[in-house]
């Protein structure tokens, strides 16, 4: 069968004949399209929004509660001034003992950290030739003196001349000379002490021959030391002798040796430009030794109306010093204060027993936060803690 006649044979379809597409049905379709997507659009923007805002108050209300710290009032108090150096502890009185002569002990009279008089007797040499030149003197002084009064009497009853009278004085004289020369060589060979104090190590055995200036034992005396420190030729301007000077000590933490400025040494080091000084210390107790290590403050006059806070409530960071102000912003639905904590950067000046000056960026009287400061941050909301600050420990750790 042909195509034709099967075009034929189809039936054909029912109803209205269809209409012709026309231009103004194509652009109605296509406005109804965009109004749909644009409506559709719509709906999903504001369900966004809307979820945005639900979550927004979901986590507002979740907030967590105002972080608690410790506050202090900044307070306007008398700071006091010091000049500090580093220096050592030195003796008034200290020498190393030596003998004047030479020859061998036969008598060691102290022993090692014994505490001794002046005068004491502490070593003894042999001088057994001294003391028979010394018995030999003394016999011809009492020889002269017998011819001396012999002679005496002759020349007063005009039986003796004059010049025998002179002979027999010279003779006395001379025994009086050797026996003073002696006695001054047998005191040379006994070491005593030049003042009072203590005895160190002993570095001398017995029947051992010393030579002039062989070190026997050192002799300390404790009563009074010396503290030799430096400090910056720019401090010139402020010491004076007799001003007092607090030492501290390794050895004796948290104590307080006090103690007068007597030396300024005239001449600053012109290598490290700093000017040598000498403090005067009483040491009753024998607390001090020489050599130790010894921190030196020459006390100034002291700054009045500085303001000053604890070291804990001050933050150190790379953009600056600051301190978080406590501030009061309201009451909340129980009438208690809110408060928040505002950053204020300052500048900083001495630091004394654990409060530092602060030159700017606060006044007396504000509320600062002492501890805690480490939970907040800029313009947090907080809360006053019950418990009080950080205190300074006694003494600071040490690396």
């Amino acid at each position: 069968m042909s195509s034709k006649g099967i075009t034929e044979a189809l039936p054909r379809a029912a109803g209205r004949p269809r209409k012709p597409r026309t231009r103004g049905r194509l652009i109605f379709r296509l406005v109804l399209v965009i109004v749909l997507m644009a409506v559709v659009g719509f709906g999903l923007y504001s369900f966004q929004a809307f979820k945005v805002k639900m979550i927004g108050g979901f986590i507002a209300k979740m907030a967590p509660p105002p972080a608690p710290v410790a506050a202090v009032a900044a307070k306007s108090q008398t700071m006091p001034r010091y000049l500090e150096g580093i220096g050592t502890v030195i003796a008034v009185h200290q020498v190393t003992l030596s003998p004047e002569v030479a020859g061998r002990v036969t008598q060691i009279l102290f022993t090692a950290g014994q505490t001794v008089k002046a005068g004491d007797p502490l070593l003894q040499i042999y001088d057994g030739p001294e003391r028979a030149d010394l018995a030999n003197f003394q016999a011809q002084e009492r020889l002269a003196q017998v011819n001396l009064g012999r002679a005496r009497v002759l020349a007063s009853k005009e039986y003796g001349s004059k010049q025998s009278q002179d002979q027999a004085q010279l003779a006395l004289d001379q025994a009086h000379a050797g026996i003073a020369r002696t006695q001054a060589v047998i005191g040379q060979k006994q070491v005593r002490a030049p003042f009072a104090g203590e005895i160190g190590i002993r570095q001398v055995n017995l029947g051992q021959y010393l030579n002039p200036g062989n070190p026997i034992a050192t002799l300390t005396n404790l009563d009074t030391m010396f503290v030799d420190f430096t400090l910056p030729e720019q401090a010139s301007g402020e010491i004076k002798i007799g001003q007092a000077v607090d030492i501290a000590t390794d050895a004796f933490p948290g104590r307080a040796f006090v103690g007068k400025l007597t030396t300024i040494e005239p001449q600053v080091d012109p290598q490290t430009r700093a000017i040598k000084l000498e403090a005067t210390i009483p040491n009753q107790d024998h607390a001090l030794r020489p050599g130790m290590f010894a921190n030196a403050r020459v006390v100034l006059p002291s700054q009045p109306d500085v303001v000053t806070v604890p070291e804990t409530a001050v933050e150190y960071t790379p953009y600056g010093t600051s301190v978080f102000i406590i501030k009061e912003i309201g009451k909340d639905d129980k009438g208690a204060p809110k408060y928040i904590a505002s950053q204020s950067f300052v500048t900083l000046g001495e630091r004394r027993n654990g409060d530092v000056a602060v030159k700017s960026g606060l006044r007396a009287g504000q509320l600062v936060a002492s501890s805690g400061q480490l939970k907040i941050i800029n313009n947090a909301p907080v809360r006053l803690s019950s418990e009080g600050p950080l205190k300074q420990p006694a003494v600071p750790p040490r690396d």
